[in-house]
């Protein structure tokens, strides 16, 4: 009995000395240790959100807890969340390191550049009206090795890749056929890439048959946007920092490119996965503003936000 009231006497002379109410000091502190509650359980939520996307960003990642924070009533806008990773030091670094060159531009065969115009009058309306090509490197302990990657430019997902110990036309052929096998209809379909060899190549313009061909007519790569961003986002955010072997990557690659498709989040596609995308047809909403909108051509492809 003594020591609740000296604690009591103890809280009067603190509130007195802030010029508080006892009310007002225990709302405060209840308010406190609720926030505090919330916090921890947002923090444990991320963690089991980036054990499958490792390097998801802050705007997804309120996106992607939308539904965790309704249910457990919590109040916290993307700049809290912003705020609260950075106080726990979990935000998103990129990573900076010098790129193996994977480009070598045919001297003999060139196309031009047909999605241009397109993109000027207007994104693609459904799937399968435009697929961009590229290849990347991917770093490994013993090397590189290289991931030629489709890309359906309307819904962003993935239609065809493969993994290459080299730079030979065979692993851009291959990711061809993936995406073709896959994706039947494709009138009108236009197959863009940069200049290199390997979409130059007889095997690859025979697979793709009647497909229109498109290629960049300049080393801007800007020109092909959406293929560079695809790029990016695999590299920086689903794969593992550190790969050993080549079968070890092949499986990464896998698991990310399953993640990109089915789990992702993108800003250009209304928030949707590339998979659900891939079966909508109309104009998807933007969340993000295009700064690119009125600068020259080959700059303006800078719509490939992801």
């Amino acid at each position: 009995m003594m020591v609740c009231e000296s604690e009591r006497a103890s809280r009067q002379t603190l509130c007195g000395l802030l010029g508080v109410s006892r009310q007002a000091y225990h709302k405060r502190k209840k308010r406190e240790e609720k926030v505090a509650i919330e916090s921890e359980l947002v923090i444990q939520e991320v963690l089991r959100v980036r054990e499958v996307q490792k390097r998801v960003g802050t705007r997804k990642l309120h996106h992607l807890l939308k539904d965790f924070r309704t249910e457990h009533l919590i109040k916290m806008g993307r700049d809290g969340l912003n705020e609260l990773l950075r106080e726990h030091s979990m935000q998103i670094r990129k990573r900076r390191r010098k790129a193996p060159r994977t480009t070598f531009s045919s001297p003999w065969r060139r196309y031009p550049n047909l999605i241009r115009e397109l993109m000027r009058q207007g994104e693609p309306t459904k799937a399968n009206q435009i697929w961009v090509s590229d290849i990347t490197y991917v770093r490994l302990e013993e090397g590189h090795c290289y991931l030629s990657l489709i890309t359906d430019a309307y819904s962003r997902k993935i239609v065809g890749y493969h993994l290459s110990r080299d730079l030979s036309a065979d692993g851009c052929v291959k990711a061809l056929r993936m995406a073709l096998r896959d994706n039947p209809e494709r009138d009108g379909l236009i197959h863009h890439s940069d200049r290199g060899l390997q979409y130059c190549s007889s095997r690859y313009t025979k697979l793709l048959g009647k497909v229109l061909i498109s290629m960049t007519e300049k080393s801007d790569p800007l020109e092909n946007a959406i293929a560079e961003r695809v790029n990016g986002i695999l590299k920086q955010e689903l794969l593992e920092k550190h790969l050993g072997t080549f079968r070890e990557a092949k499986t990464n690659i896998d698991e990310a490119v399953s993640v990109y498709n089915n789990l992702r989040p993108h800003l250009s596609i209304d928030m949707l996965t590339p998979t659900e995308a891939h079966t909508r047809s109309g104009t998807l909403k933007r969340h993000w503003k295009n700064y690119f909108s009125n600068r020259p051509v080959g700059q303006a492809a800078a719509y490939a936000a992801a």
